[in-house]
């Protein structure tokens, strides 16, 4: 697929589920002000990958009405533990930034698993999406959402009951069907 097509796709996984499936109740305002953006990388190394995490930081900086990045990255970290051990070095550039507190990073990927859940457990999908990207938000604006959710302990319990009541192969063939039609 061209950078065109996972854009589409991951636009697609965010309409659909994300926003569709009500997993993040902040979403669907962002989207539809155009305040997303979805922006494909084409590291092919972990490094290459920080450079990048390091320019779409600095875009928001330079940018203040984008209000969150997607940065979606299919050409490294396709396996879920290398991906996951790679978490510790992107906080540790935010640190490095003196940008932790001010930016945080969500973690989504197609093989996505919580500590101490199998592998086709559908809650997992509350994290799965088509390819794997790192999701940059701004510390205030979450902090701010927050605080405007009556309560926003539930949101993590809800989705996972709600994932548990679609079931792992309703939501696999939900992404399959994203990837494809955009194939």
């Amino acid at each position: 697929m061209d950078k065109l097509q996972i854009e589409q796709v991951s636009r697609q996984w965010l309409e659909e589920i994300v926003i569709g499936l009500n997993l993040c109740p902040f979403a669907r305002r962002e989207l539809v002000n155009n305040r997303v953006r979805f922006a494909v990388s084409e590291a092919d190394s972990e490094e290459a990958l920080l450079r990048g995490l390091q320019e779409e930081l600095r875009f928001l900086e330079e940018h203040p009405d984008t209000e969150t990045t997607l940065l979606i990255h299919p050409g490294v970290l396709t396996d879920f533990d290398e991906y996951n051990d790679f978490l510790a070095a992107v906080d540790g550039l935010l640190q490095l930034l003196e940008l932790e507190g001010i930016y945080q990073v969500a973690s989504f990927h197609p093989d996505y698993r919580f500590a101490g859940t199998g592998a086709e457990d559908a809650e997992n999908y509350t994290n799965r999406s088509p390819y794997p990207m790192l999701h940059l938000l701004r510390e205030a604006s979450v902090e701010r959402a927050v605080d405007s959710h009556p309560n926003p302990d539930a949101i993590p319990e809800r989705n996972i009951a709600v994932m548990a009541e679609l079931g792992a192969d309703d939501l696999r063939q939900r992404l399959a069907r994203i990837i494809a039609g955009n194939a």
